[in-house]
């Protein structure tokens, strides 16, 4: 490797790291993200034009149509895609990422393999790349509801378990022997590509986020694996950053559902079939009127929104922060309280908040946000449902038992947006519905939260 070469990986290595941190807060994560991007950018110009090895001109034609296409089709993506999209996009993408891993395992296999080390490296590449792969289209049907949440085999965790181990003895055999037949070879292909399938189907839709993370550090796992094989530093130290990362993130999100990793992968809730709790009798429910939240809030001393995915849906980040704005003049003290798993993946609350301009001092983390309901006048749910269940502190027999929530029942009084009083992403009924100090504002949170506003203007 020549020493412009090695400059041009330190300089991407650097813009990585300065890229991920700059990530860690909206008034920075556009730089950020543009500062890896350069990074990357520098890396493969580097990689294609300075090397030691002889190619023809035909290849460098194809490396740019290559290129071309990608960058064409991911910026069309890019700038169509909706925020209640997003997720989707990053298990999608995610997918790719692991194709990519796989299929340099397959190319690389072709070739001569030295050593055991090789082998094993190559060996990893391909299944991880493949589980990766098939898990993020499983993924990603789950997310736009294309497939059911939750299917699951019977004794399905013996039948998972199973099969990975045959997968395993495969690869150690093919690595042993130093046999790398193409029928095995291809086997463990195919084999991760089911294993995949079969990882990701059974898990309920309230734990996708977390897979969404478990996912995302495979794929990482898989381009360090890919920097070991060809001995570039960039890939090596951009897939540790991505795996770590994403590790970090998912027992982030187990913490914040009070769920072990082996419980979401291996006993997952949240089915198709809504379940009310332990099946005692709900109560009734109280509905309200825009005008009627509206006099509530307006002469409240303390208001907080609680975003929700149905806040997403709805696309009603700018009319929401209208309403916070309006509120603000009229000397309310407004916050917004945002729970961990809130939205379909990490942070989606806080990226589509951004998207709206709401100032980041205003958003407020769960931990620091609960011991405030109790002095709340007005607290608005917009679309969240799960996260501000009673039942995960009342009902031992809820699934969400135990899960850290929103305390939204110890405002004062408590006004709901939802479309219907159907059963949240964990398919279970909530408890806040029926509390006597909660209010249910029905219909589309656009639509709803725009009441609000042209109620509040005219107060």
């Amino acid at each position: 490797m020549s020493v412009l070469l090695s400059v041009i990986y330190l300089i991407a290595t650097v813009t990585f790291i300065v890229g991920l941190k700059r990530l860690g807060h909206p008034d920075t994560a556009k730089s950020g993200n543009m500062v890896a991007a350069i990074g990357m950018g520098l890396a493969i110009l580097g990689t294609i034009f300075i090397h030691d090895i002889k190619v023809a001109p035909v290849i460098y034609i194809l490396i740019g149509v290559a290129i071309a296409l990608g960058g064409i089709i991911g910026y069309l993506i890019a700038i169509k895609v909706e925020m209640t999209k997003m997720p989707e996009l990053v298990s999608l993408f995610n997918g790719f990422g692991g194709a990519s891993a796989a299929l340099i395992g397959l190319v690389e296999f072709s070739k001569s393999v030295d050593d055991t080390l090789q082998a094993t490296t190559i060996v990893s590449g391909i299944i991880i790349g493949a589980i990766t792969f098939s898990g993020s289209l499983i993924a990603w049907g789950k997310l736009n509801g294309s497939l059911k949440s939750v299917v699951k085999l019977p004794q399905y965790n013996s039948i998972n378990n199973i099969f990975f181990l045959a997968i395993m003895a495969i690869a150690v055999f093919m690595i042993v022997t130093g046999n790398h037949s193409p029928l095995f070879t291809y086997g463990i292909l195919v084999g991760g590509l089911i294993y995949g399938v079969l990882f990701v189907l059974p898990i309920g839709g309230a734990d996708m986020p977390v897979v969404i993370s478990l996912l995302n550090s495979l794929t990482g796992i898989a381009a360090a694996i890919t920097g070991i094989l060809y001995d570039n530093m960039v890939m090596l130290v951009g897939g540790i950053l991505v795996g770590s990362a994403g590790i970090i993130l998912t027992v982030a999100m187990c913490k914040a559902m009070n769920r072990t990793l082996a419980s979401v992968i291996f006993g997952a809730f949240g089915g198709d079939e809504a379940v009310v709790g332990s099946g005692k009798t709900q109560g009734t429910i109280k509905k309200t009127t825009a005008s009627d939240a509206a006099i509530m809030m307006n002469y409240a001393t303390n208001v907080i929104i609680v975003p929700g995915y149905g806040l997403a849906v709805a696309q009603a980040q700018h009319v929401i922060h209208e309403l916070e704005e309006i509120l603000s003049k009229k000397g309310v003290n407004v916050k917004y309280a945002v729970h961990p798993v809130a939205g379909r993946m990490p942070g989606h609350m806080n990226v589509l908040l951004a998207e709206s301009n709401v100032d980041y001092d205003l958003l407020v983390e769960m931990d620091d946000i609960n011991p405030q309901f109790t002095n709340t006048d007005v607290v608005l749910v917009v679309g969240a449902n799960d996260v501000v269940n009673p039942a995960a502190h009342n009902d031992p027999s809820s699934p969400i038992y135990g899960m850290p929530i929103l305390d939204v029942e110890n405002a004062k009084h408590i006004v709901v947006n939802k479309r219907s009083m159907n059963a949240g992403y964990a398919g279970i009924q909530n408890e806040l519905f029926f509390n006597s100090k909660t209010s249910m504002l029905f219909g589309d949170a656009k639509a709803a939260l725009t009441d609000l506003v042209s109620e509040l203007k005219n107060m």
